[in-house]
Formats: structure tokens, C-alpha cells, sequence
């Protein structure tokens, strides 16, 4: 997760929710990485950086993440990301970046005056999955392209090489909320740049804004359907079912079992007490860990050090095949 402004609802049920619940999988070995490197891709205030960085690091712990099981690392203090980013981006051709939609989404019509970094990064992200040898990747939906040239840069290596030293990753997308979409409109995901904080509950929000904002989320004037199907082309609807499914940990088809043909008097004050009850704790250890920044520092020391290990491998590998000079 890049560390730009204040997680929210959406990034906790759609990514981080279910990145906890991997942790417990057989034989995993999991890393979390706070992905500065990419944030800066735009204008980033140093102070506000810095911060930020430690509130994703407190985000990942509150939220689930047991440090002594996984590594929660910081991007930039590993130097193979960066390293193997321009290696891998000696080989991938410009075309391909060109095609990313999301550089289309965000250089939109301004793409000539568009800076290096936010054209070639998903070669960084490629690095930064590739580095690992990492064999599954929690996306969303709209990180699947992404993810798809870190599978062609992978093989365009091992078939330059002759190798297969860069293992191609697959995609791993699980839970109810695989995309949460805006407050206000439901049509549009939920995000940290969108100009209205009504739009999002982030997870530093107490139980009073929570409450304002779920009583003001874009609904219509009919009550909820009884079947899944009842949900199509009620956007506003659709997400707050959604948004239930994934908090409670159950099917949508449940809760329109037991809120169907009820009214949003009803609904959206269930739905509030739910997101206090999940949220509330989250945002409370969280409060607790950015009022002690060096316990979050001596967590990310720690982890950095774990992905250095296996990143040096990496990198090492990669040197000597491609024939880089070396002493020994």
C-alpha cells in the first residue's frame, strides 16, 4: 500500500482484510511492503511522507498483521527494488507500458508532461514481486494488468537468459469486496484522492463521523430487494450490501436474506453498528501505535532486514546471469 493519505474502508476490506488471513496459510511466507517509492510518482511533502509511512506500517499491525509471523517492510530502504527496476526495464518494451491504463487514467490528456516515474512504474512494481520470487500476489481487480506484465517481463528474462530464475506470479483475489466503491456514488471506487471525505470512511475515523457518513451514502427510495439480482443497476444499494457481506464475513445472498423487502431506516443503522464494531478496535491500536513511532520503527527495521536477505539473492542472481562484474 502506498503510503498517501489515510487508508480507508475500501483498501481495508477489498486488500488488507483478506492479507491478514494469509499469514495462517501452510507453508506461506508472507511480505508487507509500504510502497513509498511508488508514491512518490507524484508530489509528496517529506514531513507528510514520513508520517504516512508509519501509519501504513500501524494500519498493517492493527489491522491483523503479526510482525513475528510476517515482514512489514518499507519499499525504499530495501535497494534491490530499485536495482532490479532498472534491469528489467532495459527489456520491457515501451508499448506495453503505453497500454497500462492506469498511466492513461492519471497523465490523462497531459500524458507528454507526465514524469518517468509514473510511466515506467509498473516496471517497479514488477520488481517489487519478481524480487521475492513471490508465487501468489492479493490484487484487486484493477491491479490484474499489473500483474500480467510482471508475468511477461518474468518470462521475457528466463527466455533471454535461458534460465528460469524469475518466477511468474498469479494472481490471488478472495472475499465478498474485491472492489468498494465511493459513498457517494457507487458507480466509482472508493479512494484516498477523492476531492470528498464524504465519500470514504478512512480508518482513523471515529464511531460519530462513521455514523454521518453511512447515513448520508448514496441509497434510492426503494427498499432492499430479497435476491442478489434486485441489487443490478442500483449502484448506491449494491455497495452497502457489499460493504455488510465483507465486514460481517458472510454472503450477500445472507444479508438480503435477513434485510430484504426492509427499508434503509432499518438497513444503514445496522451497517453503522457493524462498521463501529469492526472498525472502532482497528482504529483505536492504531491511535496507540502512532503515539509510540519508535515501536513502529524497530518493526520496520526488522522487517526490512528479512526482505533484504531475500531481495540480495535476487538481485545477486540476476547480476550474474545477465554478467555483471563481480570479485569472487
Amino acid at each position: 500500500m502506498q503510503p498517501t493519505s489515510h487508508l480507508h474502508l475500501g483498501n481495508y476490506l477489498g486488500a488488507l482484510k483478506n492479507w491478514v488471513a494469509l499469514q495462517e496459510e501452510p507453508d506461506s511466507q508472507c511480505l508487507y511492503m509500504v510502497a513509498d517509492l511508488h508514491a512518490v510518482t507524484v508530489p509528496q511533502e517529506p514531513e507528510a511522507l514520513t508520517l504516512a509511512t508509519r501509519e501504513i506500517a500501524a494500519a498493517f499491525i492493527a489491522g491483523g498483521i503479526d510482525p513475528s509471523k510476517s515482514a512489514i517492510f518499507v519499499q525504499s530502504a530495501v535497494p534491490g527494488h530499485s536495482e532490479l527496476m532498472w534491469l528489467l526495464a532495459t527489456m520491457t518494451q515501451m508499448g506495453k507500458l503505453e497500454r497500462m491504463t492506469q498511466f492513461k487514467d492519471k497523465a490523462g490528456k497531459n500524458a507528454e508532461r507526465a514524469g518517468l516515474g509514473l510511466f515506467a512504474y509498473p516496471v517497479l512494481m514488477a520488481a517489487d514481486i519478481l524480487l521475492y520470487k513471490t508465487t501468489h500476489v492479493p490484487v484487486g481487480e484493477d491491479q490484474k494488468q499489473h500483474l500480467e506484465l510482471a508475468r511477461d517481463i518474468a518470462a521475457t528474462f528466463n527466455t533471454r537468459f535461458g534460465e528460469d530464475v524469475l518466477l511468474p506470479p498469479e494472481p490471488y483475489i478472495v472475499g465478498e469486496a474485491t472492489r468498494v466503491m465511493s459513498l457517494q456514488d457507487g458507480t466509482k471506487k472508493m479512494s484516498k484522492s477523492d476531492d470528498s471525505e464524504k465519500s470514504r470512511i478512512n480508518l482513523t475515523d471515529d464511531a460519530d463521523i462513521i455514523a454521518k457518513k453511512i447515513k448520508k451514502a448514496q441509497t434510492d427510495p426503494d427498499p432492499l430487494p430479497e435476491a442478489v439480482e434486485g441489487l443490478e443497476g442500483r449502484a448506491g444499494a449494491a455497495n452497502l450490501v457489499t460493504i455488510y457481506a465483507a465486514l460481517a464475513g458472510i454472503s450477500k445472498e445472507d444479508v438480503l436474506a435477513e434485510y430484504g423487502g426492509q427499508g434503509w431506516g432499518v438497513f444503514k443503522p445496522a451497517l453503522v453498528e457493524l462498521a463501529v464494531e469492526k472498525l472502532s478496535p482497528i482504529t483505536a491500536r492504531m491511535n496507540e501505535l502512532m503515539a509510540d513511532p519508535a515501536q513502529i520503527d524497530t518493526i520496520l527495521v526488522e522487517g526490512n532486514e528479512k526482505a533484504d536477505v531475500l531481495a540480495r539473492g535476487t538481485v545477486q542472481e540476476v547480476r550474474d546471469i545477465m554478467g555483471f562484474w563481480h570479485v569472487g
